[in-house]
């Protein structure tokens, strides 16, 4: 990388930055409650972004993206992600859908979707979880496509807490096409317009009272053949190409939010003035600031090897797994100090706060709860020194 394009790269985060904090920070009250007036608003935040050139900076350029490869967005996505909303104003949020269909979608996904996925004019979801077959274990996936005479399929099953499936276009759906719960083979991929007959939105599903998770349901639907995404019966190796991009992606975020927490916490300090002046001077209020800081500093290479690693295509399992784990982590432990440092007022509709923990809390169970990132990363670290020569332990 040249000076020129670090200077380049430092200009466009500012810019970002500064995008979400002047222009999505303050109208995500009305972004958080839905409906109509948050459709509106979305699109003016959108149109805004296209005409700062900030649209879609990650998405193929042939398709009307920034075409940024992956090393030089993760500092944008950190920015973008300071606001949940930041992402989908900016036109980033697309980016897992876009890059599975152009990776395995066939000739006809690509030519109908991929123009309007990356424009913002198709809006997607990704549906994998069921309410008897949790996302760590997709091998009870129970939801069935069976393959019709003329070559497509038919889809039968339900799935939960599916993130903005109430407003979405198409759905890329996880499916038995062969075999039983419990099998780890036979799971494919599917495409499925939202708009085809048997698709139904059953509830939406709120977490500790925030919206945009809904529960849906495929009642009979037919699928065209070429909507397959990936080979038939493989849908567990595409499934692990995208949650190491897309969790990358949200640890990444999550740093954004934490670190958006740590500026409030440190400003809080700094203009609360009590009797014994202000909240800075007390050597409590400066532990929380130590800790947090700590956290931050020690998460954000954590999360920057792994994103190096998934943009160089190679094995990231570990490193993303980390990432992940420390990500959700230090966000709920610095939104929870900037909380404390607030008081009452943390609590309340004032600050973002409220939200930056739920996410944090939230983020701990999403995309793999702690345990199986534990879990997964001691027993692949393990594995490899079992593999390994033996260490000599002799005196040099």
């Amino acid at each position: 990388m040249t000076d020129h394009d670090v200077t380049d790269g430092d200009l466009l985060r500012k810019q970002v930055s500064s995008f979400v904090r002047d222009r999505v920070f303050p109208v995500e009250q009305v972004l958080d409650a839905g409906g109509p007036p948050a459709g509106d608003l979305r699109e003016r935040l959108r149109e805004e972004a296209r005409k700062a050139g900030l649209w879609a900076l990650p998405l193929p350029a042939e398709l009307g993206g920034g075409g940024l490869p992956l090393s030089a967005y993760a500092s944008l996505a950190e920015a973008e992600g300071a606001s949940d909303h930041g992402p989908a104003a900016l036109g980033s949020a697309s980016l897992l859908d876009a890059t599975m269909l152009a990776r395995h979608g066939s000739a006809r996904v690509r030519s109908a979707y991929l123009p309007g996925v990356v424009s913002g004019g198709l809006r997607t979801c990704y549906a994998m979880t069921e309410p008897d077959a949790p996302g760590t274990e997709p091998a009870l996936t129970a939801t069935r496509a069976e393959r019709l005479p003329g070559g497509g399929w038919l889809v039968t099953g339900r799935k939960w807490f599916v993130s903005n499936a109430g407003h979405a276009d198409l759905v890329t759906v996880l499916a038995r096409t062969s075999g039983s719960p419990g099998d780890r083979t036979g799971l494919s991929l599917l495409l499925v317009p939202t708009a085809s007959p048997g698709f139904r939105v059953l509830r939406e599903l709120p977490i500790l009272g925030a919206t945009g998770q809904y529960e849906i349901e495929f009642d009979g639907v037919e699928v065209a053949g070429d909507h397959l995404v990936g080979d038939t019966g493989q849908a567990l190796a595409v499934a692990s190409e995208r949650l190491q991009l897309g969790r990358t992606l949200r640890a990444l975020r999550w740093l954004g939010q934490a670190q958006r927490a740590f500026d409030l916490l440190c400003d809080r300090a700094t203009e609360r003035q009590g009797a014994r002046g202000p909240l800075a001077d007390r050597q409590l209020v400066q532990q929380h600031v130590f800790e947090a800081l700590l956290a931050l500093r020690a998460t954000r290479p954590l999360v920057y090897e792994a994103m190096a690693l998934v943009a160089d295509g190679r094995d990231a399992h570990v490193e993303v797994g980390l990432a992940k784990t420390a990500a959700a982590r230090t966000l709920q432990d610095v939104a929870d100090r900037a909380v404390q440092v607030f008081g009452a007022a943390g609590l309340g509709p004032d600050t973002p706060l409220p939200a930056l923990f739920r996410t944090g809390r939230t983020a701990r169970i999403l995309d793999g709860p702690d345990e199986q990132h534990v879990s997964s990363v001691a027993r692949r670290v393990l594995r490899s020194r079992r593999t390994a020569p033996p260490r000599s332990t002799a005196p040099s």
